[in-house]
Protein backbone atom coordinates (compact mmCIF):
# COMPACT_ATOMS: atom_id res chain seq x y z
CA UNK A 1 0.00 0.00 0.00
CA UNK A 2 1.05 3.62 -0.38
CA UNK A 3 -0.53 5.17 2.74
CA UNK A 4 1.27 5.31 6.07
CA UNK A 5 -1.29 4.18 8.73
CA UNK A 6 -1.20 7.68 10.22
CA UNK A 7 -2.06 9.25 6.86
CA UNK A 8 -4.98 7.11 5.74
CA UNK A 9 -7.87 9.53 5.00
CA UNK A 10 -10.16 7.95 7.59
CA UNK A 11 -12.61 10.87 7.70
CA UNK A 12 -12.88 11.11 3.92
CA UNK A 13 -13.36 7.36 3.57
CA UNK A 14 -16.20 7.16 6.10
CA UNK A 15 -17.82 10.33 4.77
CA UNK A 16 -17.70 8.96 1.22
CA UNK A 17 -19.32 5.69 2.32
CA UNK A 18 -22.04 7.63 4.14
CA UNK A 19 -22.72 9.75 1.06
CA UNK A 20 -23.01 6.57 -1.02
CA UNK A 21 -25.72 5.30 1.31
CA UNK A 22 -23.64 2.61 3.03
CA UNK A 23 -25.28 1.34 6.23
CA UNK A 24 -22.95 -1.50 7.22
CA UNK A 25 -19.15 -1.81 7.17
CA UNK A 26 -17.23 -5.09 7.33
CA UNK A 27 -13.65 -4.09 8.16
CA UNK A 28 -11.15 -6.81 7.26
CA UNK A 29 -7.60 -6.07 8.35
CA UNK A 30 -4.31 -7.76 9.18
CA UNK A 31 -3.24 -7.95 12.81
CA UNK A 32 -0.62 -9.40 15.10
CA UNK A 33 -1.65 -11.90 17.75
CA UNK A 34 -0.95 -11.40 21.44
CA UNK A 35 -2.41 -14.80 22.34
CA UNK A 36 -0.97 -18.29 21.86
CA UNK A 37 -4.33 -19.66 20.73
CA UNK A 38 -4.84 -16.97 18.06
CA UNK A 39 -2.56 -18.31 15.37
CA UNK A 40 -1.50 -16.91 11.98
CA UNK A 41 -4.27 -17.68 9.52
CA UNK A 42 -7.01 -17.43 12.16
CA UNK A 43 -9.77 -14.82 12.12
CA UNK A 44 -10.86 -12.81 15.17
CA UNK A 45 -14.21 -11.08 15.64
CA UNK A 46 -12.98 -8.00 17.47
CA UNK A 47 -15.45 -6.62 20.02
CA UNK A 48 -13.35 -4.04 21.90
CA UNK A 49 -10.55 -1.56 21.24
CA UNK A 50 -7.80 0.26 23.06
CA UNK A 51 -6.89 3.30 20.98
CA UNK A 52 -3.23 4.30 21.22
CA UNK A 53 -3.19 6.46 18.09
CA UNK A 54 -2.31 10.14 18.48
CA UNK A 55 -1.71 11.69 15.04
CA UNK A 56 -5.16 11.20 13.51
CA UNK A 57 -8.35 13.22 13.31
CA UNK A 58 -10.80 11.17 15.36
CA UNK A 59 -14.02 13.14 14.97
CA UNK A 60 -16.09 14.93 12.35
CA UNK A 61 -17.26 17.31 15.08
CA UNK A 62 -14.29 19.59 15.59
CA UNK A 63 -15.09 22.92 13.94
CA UNK A 64 -17.85 24.62 15.92
CA UNK A 65 -20.19 21.72 16.58
CA UNK A 66 -19.43 19.21 19.33
CA UNK A 67 -20.83 15.69 19.61
CA UNK A 68 -20.13 13.04 22.23
CA UNK A 69 -21.17 9.65 20.82
CA UNK A 70 -20.91 6.52 22.92
CA UNK A 71 -18.30 4.00 21.89
CA UNK A 72 -18.62 1.88 25.03
CA UNK A 73 -19.51 -0.93 22.65
CA UNK A 74 -17.65 0.15 19.50
CA UNK A 75 -18.70 -2.83 17.39
CA UNK A 76 -22.18 -3.56 16.05
CA UNK A 77 -23.31 -6.80 17.72
CA UNK A 78 -25.89 -7.40 15.01
CA UNK A 79 -23.24 -7.29 12.29
CA UNK A 80 -20.79 -9.36 14.34
CA UNK A 81 -23.39 -12.09 14.73
CA UNK A 82 -23.88 -12.17 10.96
CA UNK A 83 -20.10 -12.42 10.52
CA UNK A 84 -20.02 -15.24 13.08
CA UNK A 85 -22.72 -17.11 11.17
CA UNK A 86 -20.77 -16.72 7.93
CA UNK A 87 -17.63 -18.08 9.61
CA UNK A 88 -19.54 -21.16 10.73
CA UNK A 89 -20.94 -21.75 7.25
CA UNK A 90 -17.46 -21.59 5.72
CA UNK A 91 -15.87 -23.60 8.57
CA UNK A 92 -13.30 -20.86 9.14
CA UNK A 93 -11.16 -20.88 12.29
CA UNK A 94 -12.63 -17.94 14.18
CA UNK A 95 -12.29 -16.54 17.68
CA UNK A 96 -15.58 -15.09 18.91
CA UNK A 97 -14.19 -11.98 20.57
CA UNK A 98 -11.03 -10.05 21.15
CA UNK A 99 -9.63 -6.70 22.23
CA UNK A 100 -7.70 -4.91 19.48
CA UNK A 101 -4.87 -2.56 20.45
CA UNK A 102 -4.52 0.13 17.78
CA UNK A 103 -0.99 1.51 17.66
CA UNK A 104 0.10 4.56 15.69
CA UNK A 105 2.86 2.87 13.70
CA UNK A 106 4.28 2.63 11.14
CA UNK A 107 6.97 0.86 13.18
CA UNK A 108 6.07 -2.43 14.84
CA UNK A 109 6.10 -2.76 18.66
CA UNK A 110 9.08 -3.00 20.93
CA UNK A 111 9.17 -6.23 22.91
CA UNK A 112 8.40 -4.28 26.10
CA UNK A 113 5.31 -2.77 24.47
CA UNK A 114 4.15 -6.11 23.13
CA UNK A 115 4.46 -7.72 26.57
CA UNK A 116 2.69 -4.75 28.21
CA UNK A 117 -0.27 -5.02 25.84
CA UNK A 118 -0.44 -8.80 26.28
CA UNK A 119 0.23 -9.31 29.98
CA UNK A 120 -0.89 -6.09 31.68
CA UNK A 121 -3.57 -4.73 29.37
CA UNK A 122 -4.94 -8.15 28.37
CA UNK A 123 -5.23 -7.24 24.69
CA UNK A 124 -5.65 -10.04 22.17
CA UNK A 125 -4.55 -8.59 18.83
CA UNK A 126 -2.64 -5.54 17.65
CA UNK A 127 -2.94 -3.47 14.48
CA UNK A 128 -2.70 0.04 13.08
CA UNK A 129 -5.87 0.91 11.17
CA UNK A 130 -9.17 0.12 12.93
CA UNK A 131 -9.01 3.36 14.89
CA UNK A 132 -10.23 6.03 14.41
CA UNK A 133 -12.23 4.21 11.72
CA UNK A 134 -14.59 2.60 14.25
CA UNK A 135 -15.20 5.91 16.06
CA UNK A 136 -15.87 7.78 12.82
CA UNK A 137 -18.26 5.07 11.66
CA UNK A 138 -20.20 5.46 14.92
CA UNK A 139 -20.39 9.25 14.42
CA UNK A 140 -21.65 8.60 10.89
CA UNK A 141 -24.27 6.20 12.29
CA UNK A 142 -22.89 3.31 10.22
CA UNK A 143 -22.83 -0.20 11.69
CA UNK A 144 -19.22 -1.38 11.97
CA UNK A 145 -17.93 -4.95 12.33
CA UNK A 146 -14.16 -5.56 12.29
CA UNK A 147 -12.70 -8.93 11.35
CA UNK A 148 -9.01 -9.25 12.19
CA UNK A 149 -6.87 -11.67 10.18
CA UNK A 150 -3.94 -12.89 12.26
CA UNK A 151 -0.66 -12.75 10.34
CA UNK A 152 2.00 -13.06 13.06
CA UNK A 153 2.76 -13.13 16.80
CA UNK A 154 4.08 -9.55 16.95
CA UNK A 155 7.33 -9.84 18.96
CA UNK A 156 6.34 -11.21 22.40
CA UNK A 157 6.53 -14.93 21.55
CA UNK A 158 9.94 -16.46 22.32
CA UNK A 159 9.29 -19.42 19.99
CA UNK A 160 8.59 -17.27 16.94
CA UNK A 161 10.60 -14.73 14.98
CA UNK A 162 9.75 -11.05 15.36
CA UNK A 163 7.15 -9.81 12.89
CA UNK A 164 8.32 -8.84 9.42
CA UNK A 165 6.42 -7.50 6.41
CA UNK A 166 7.13 -10.72 4.49
CA UNK A 167 5.22 -12.72 7.15
CA UNK A 168 2.21 -10.44 6.83
CA UNK A 169 2.13 -10.60 3.04
CA UNK A 170 2.51 -14.40 3.02
CA UNK A 171 -0.43 -14.95 5.37
CA UNK A 172 -2.61 -12.34 3.67
CA UNK A 173 -1.99 -13.99 0.31
CA UNK A 174 -2.96 -17.37 1.74
CA UNK A 175 -6.10 -15.91 3.33
CA UNK A 176 -7.21 -13.83 0.33
CA UNK A 177 -9.60 -16.40 -1.13
CA UNK A 178 -11.13 -17.12 2.28
CA UNK A 179 -11.62 -13.41 2.95
CA UNK A 180 -13.39 -12.94 -0.40
CA UNK A 181 -15.68 -15.91 0.27
CA UNK A 182 -16.37 -14.56 3.73
CA UNK A 183 -17.47 -11.16 2.42
CA UNK A 184 -19.75 -12.80 -0.18
CA UNK A 185 -21.34 -15.00 2.47
CA UNK A 186 -21.88 -12.08 4.86
CA UNK A 187 -23.53 -10.04 2.12
CA UNK A 188 -25.83 -12.96 1.28
CA UNK A 189 -26.89 -13.15 4.94
CA UNK A 190 -27.78 -9.47 5.17
CA UNK A 191 -31.47 -8.82 4.79
CA UNK A 192 -32.43 -7.04 1.57
CA UNK A 193 -34.75 -4.88 3.66
CA UNK A 194 -32.70 -2.77 6.07
CA UNK A 195 -34.35 -2.72 9.49
CA UNK A 196 -33.32 -0.32 12.28
CA UNK A 197 -30.17 -1.57 13.99
CA UNK A 198 -30.94 -3.43 17.20
CA UNK A 199 -27.76 -1.95 18.73
CA UNK A 200 -28.76 1.62 17.92
CA UNK A 201 -25.68 2.31 15.78
CA UNK A 202 -27.85 4.03 13.18
CA UNK A 203 -29.21 6.41 15.85
CA UNK A 204 -25.92 7.23 17.60
CA UNK A 205 -26.23 11.00 17.08
CA UNK A 206 -29.75 11.43 18.42
CA UNK A 207 -28.61 12.58 21.87
CA UNK A 208 -24.92 13.19 21.15
CA UNK A 209 -24.72 16.75 19.79
CA UNK A 210 -24.24 19.11 22.72
CA UNK A 211 -23.86 22.41 20.81
CA UNK A 212 -26.99 24.56 20.58
CA UNK A 213 -28.16 24.46 16.97
CA UNK A 214 -28.57 28.23 16.98
CA UNK A 215 -24.83 28.56 17.62
CA UNK A 216 -23.79 26.30 14.73
CA UNK A 217 -22.96 28.30 11.62
CA UNK A 218 -24.67 27.58 8.32
CA UNK A 219 -21.28 26.71 6.84
CA UNK A 220 -20.66 24.15 9.57
CA UNK A 221 -24.12 22.64 9.13
CA UNK A 222 -23.42 22.31 5.43
CA UNK A 223 -20.03 20.70 6.08
CA UNK A 224 -21.65 18.20 8.43
CA UNK A 225 -24.69 17.55 6.25
CA UNK A 226 -23.46 14.17 4.92
CA UNK A 227 -22.81 12.96 8.47
CA UNK A 228 -25.37 14.73 10.65
CA UNK A 229 -27.93 16.21 8.29
CA UNK A 230 -30.59 13.96 9.84
CA UNK A 231 -30.08 15.73 13.17
CA UNK A 232 -29.01 19.23 12.19
CA UNK A 233 -31.60 19.65 9.44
Amino acid sequence: HIHNPSNVPYQANICALKMLGVTDIIALSACGSLREEMKPGDFVLVDQFIDRTFKREKSFFNQGCVAHVSVADPVCNRMSEICRQAMRELDVTCHDRGTYLTMEGPQFSTKAESLLYRENWKCDVIGMTNMPEAKLAREAEICYAPIAMVTDFDCWHSDHENVEVSDIIKTLTTNAATAKSLVKTIVSLLSSKREPCSCGCDRALEHAIITDKSKISDAEKERLRPIAGRILG
